[in-house]
């Protein structure tokens, strides 16, 4: 646990730089870059998007060539210049395009293009490859620290993501917090040069803790014993065979290898993983992969490793039945910043900035993650009489039941503000309507929850369940599901303009007055999608057998 600590320390300073410019950058992009209201929610969970999709090449660094160590290090550099950028743009009044003119309201702003445009996404690229490296090693590398063949080491494993989780948001709750209110106030060279200063210092941070770490050594690409086992499988199955090739491949068939020779080992740590003397039942046409000859040395394969390429294909029902939740938790840092910043936002004498909202859920998370840990574990094992008390993907289904939820909230909080909106003739204005900005806290509430229950879930669930050679790449997929969601999102929103917008009728989300959307549809309709991927889920969940120790079957 003292190794973990300095992981849980680091995720705070990482996820403070990151979210710091995420939850607030749809407001600069439209203030200062004169991006629309789309142009910008896009933009955001393009940027979004790709940052958790990088995490993937992270965990696959991570397993198949360097070390979760040095991937965080090289990553933190990487999202560091990238700020770098983004600050000396943001300081740089010559780097930006020009103001608008509030003398001519009739003339549209000029939206940022050319090489400043170049600038801008080349600072917020380089952010997002940074940060998808540090997604995809930082979650392994601490819980590689772990012990799983003791029941205290797996239960200490599980206080490590939740604990991760609770640290990601104690770094969010400073960064939506004071660097927001720092960017609206101060300007946005303050907030990116925090945001700069934060990454850097996380590195020294991180370097104190090399004593105690235990770093997994890689032993090639997981990738690639994945496209052996299919391709071998294909060619197996293509092959004719007769009685004496079937006994000559059962005689020659590979064995499989120790794991700690295959899978890599944990330096001080003997790792025990379970081996397999003969194909299972399940997925049986991955299993020709070894009853023949292969036509090719390179194709041999292992019974072990047929075996973990079906671990492999049967989480994936479980990640894609995520995206939906991680497509309604993007409108968190756009339609509904959006929404807020249309609404009064002071408390007492104090002005909120709309890009703060996600204090509410972050506030909540910080308390839910101990109490989870400390009171709910703990008394649904001596229910369940079980070692996890709540299963992974009990978890996850609670996150999925908690965003329908929140989508329906989120369309009757946006039925309510235009209708306050048209009540006080307010429709074509852009002043503050005269609604608290705490309507709209209620859909952050349950959204916030969902994330909890679920982006824990799928961090232990993934890690838990994957190989050993596969751990940092399989877990990286909790961050992809949130990148899908973001592009999905993006999509959904795309095809709802096409299908909605004719010479008759405006598309539901276009123009520049939030007034004039049809956002209540909008969220109706994610609340319909969310309760059709809550069904798939269950159709999957309630048939997969976990395999690994201490989870329930």
């Amino acid at each position: 646990m003292l190794a973990a600590s300095f992981v849980l320390v680091v995720e705070v300073l990482e996820n403070l730089a990151y979210l710091a410019n995420a939850s607030n950058l749809v407001l600069y992009l439209t203030e200062f870059m004169h991006f629309s209201p789309t142009d910008s929610a896009n933009s955001v969970t393009n940027f979004m998007g790709t940052a958790f999709l990088l995490a993937l090449l992270g965990g696959f660094l991570s397993d198949a060539f360097f070390t979760t160590y040095h991937i965080y290090l090289i990553s933190a550099v990487i999202e560091f210049l990238g700020l770098v950028i983004l600050t000396v743009q943001a300081r740089s009044g010559s780097l930006k395009p020009p103001k608008c003119n509030p003398a001519t309201p009739n003339i549209p702003c000029q939206q940022v293009h050319g090489a400043k445009a170049a600038m801008l996404f080349l600072g917020l690229y380089l952010v997002a490859l940074g940060v998808g490296g540090i997604k995809g090693s930082l979650p392994s590398h601490g819980a590689e620290q772990f012990d799983e063949n003791t029941p205290r080491g797996r239960k200490q494993r599980s206080t490590f993501f939740n604990y991760f989780v609770f640290c990601l948001s104690c770094g969010a709750l400073f960064a939506v917090t004071l660097v927001v209110w720092i960017e609206d106030n101060k300007g946005w060279e303050w907030g990116f040069g925090i945001s700069t200063l934060t990454i850097l210092l996380s590195i020294p941070i991180f370097f104190g803790g090399s004593t105690f770490y235990r770093n997994k050594i890689p032993n090639g690409s997981p990738l690639t014993t994945i496209f052996k086992v299919l391709v071998a499988a294909m060619l197996n199955s293509c092959m004719a065979r007769s009685p004496s090739n079937a006994i000559e491949s059962m005689a020659t068939s590979p064995s499989p290898t120790p794991p700690s020779k295959q899978e890599g080992s944990i330096e001080n740590h003997d790792k025990v993983e379970e081996t397999y003397e003969s194909p299972s039942r399940s997925l049986k046409f991955l299993n020709r992969a070894v009853v023949n000859i292969p036509a090719f040395d390179a194709l041999k394969c292992s019974v072990q490793q047929v075996e973990d390429v079906k671990i492999v294909i049967k989480i994936l029902p479980i990640f894609i039945c995520t995206f939906m939740l991680n497509c309604c938790l993007a409108q968190l840092s756009t339609f509904s910043v959006q929404q807020a910043a249309t609404m009064n936002t002071k408390l007492g004498s104090l002005k909120v900035p709309p890009a703060s909202l996600p204090v509410f859920p972050v506030i909540f998370i910080m308390i839910l993650a101990p109490l989870y840990d400390h009171l709910i574990i703990p008394f649904a094992r001596r229910v369940t009489k079980s070692e996890t008390g709540i299963t992974h993907l009990q978890r996850i289904g609670v996150g999925l039941v908690l965003s329908i939820v929140a989508m329906a909230v989120a369309a009757l909080v946006e039925i309510k503000r235009k209708r306050v909106a048209a009540n006080s003739g307010l429709l074509d204005s852009t002043k503050p309507l005269p609604i608290s900005f705490f309507w709209i806290a209620l859909q952050y509430l349950f959204l916030g929850s969902a994330d909890l229950f679920t982006l824990a879930g799928l961090l232990e669930f993934f890690f838990t369940e994957a190989p050993v050679s596969m751990r940092s790449l399989a877990t990286s997929l909790s961050w992809a599901s949130l990148a899908m969601g973001y592009y999905l999102s993006t999509v959904i929103v795309s095809i709802v303009n096409n299908v909605t917008g004719d010479s008759k009728h405006k598309p539901w989300l276009s123009g520049r007055n939030l007034n004039h959307y049809h956002l209540e549809r909008f969220y109706w309709l994610m609340c319909a999608l969310s309760t059709l991927n809550f069904l798939h889920y269950l159709f999957w969940a309630v048939r997969y057998k976990y395999r690994s120790k201490g989870s329930n079957k």
